[in-house]
């Protein structure tokens, strides 16, 4: 049995081909896995907020001298965070908005880094050491260019970055599925490519 974290994040609802394709993605691990559970996690309904600085200092409170201010203002924080912890697969949509990923995912992503919690730093080298280990991640995205490879590949931030943090935190990314090119061979076309191109590990 599967734990999957499936993660929203489009601005579009009826008509977004990264929740179809995420949907898609989901259906083909529960095939693999038929006794899977599936928790939906869609970030424009959860709103999560934008960093302040009182959210700031609340994590860098020790649990156990935060008040209850504190507490509240980072439950949603640390119920995402949970949600990760619970998870063996995550499908994540990243949908391409003006090269790079919704400012909502990006909250998502600050909520969810934390020190000590979902990465630490070591002093060994550069970059942290992600906590989350032992979880896969499938990403879904969708674009009106086509950015998998040639002149606009150095541009796909939304992409690059996903694939960055999720490593980071500790979880390996093991494909990324595309509806791409939407505005030259039209949408439907664009998603049946990405849906015929999901192959799950």
């Amino acid at each position: 049995m599967k734990k999957i974290l499936h993660i929203s994040s489009s601005p579009k609802i009826e008509n977004s081909s990264t929740r179809k394709l995420g949907k898609e993605i989901v259906r083909k691990i529960t095939d693999k896995y038929p006794d899977s559970i599936v928790k939906e996690y869609d970030v424009t309904k959860t709103q999560l907020p934008h960093l302040s600085e009182i959210q700031i200092n609340s994590f860098f409170t020790p649990p156990n001298e935060r008040s209850s201010m504190q507490n509240g203002v980072i439950k949603h924080s640390d119920e995402a965070i949970e949600d990760l912890k619970e998870a063996d697969i995550i499908v994540i949509e990243a949908p391409m908005y003006n090269f790079t990923i919704t400012s909502t995912l990006k909250a998502y992503f600050d909520n969810i880094a934390r020190s000590g919690i979902t990465f630490r730093y070591t002093g060994n080298g550069f970059l942290p050491e992600g906590l989350l280990n032992n979880k896969t991640a499938y990403i879904a995205t969708a674009s009106g260019g086509i950015y998998s490879q040639g002149e606009l590949q150095p541009y796909d931030f939304a992409i690059s970055y996903t694939r960055f943090f999720l490593e980071l935190i500790g979880i390996t990314v093991v494909d990324v599925f595309r509806s791409e090119g939407q505005a030259i061979i039209g949408q439907e076309k664009a998603l049946q490519n990405g849906i015929d191109s999901i192959k799950i590990e």
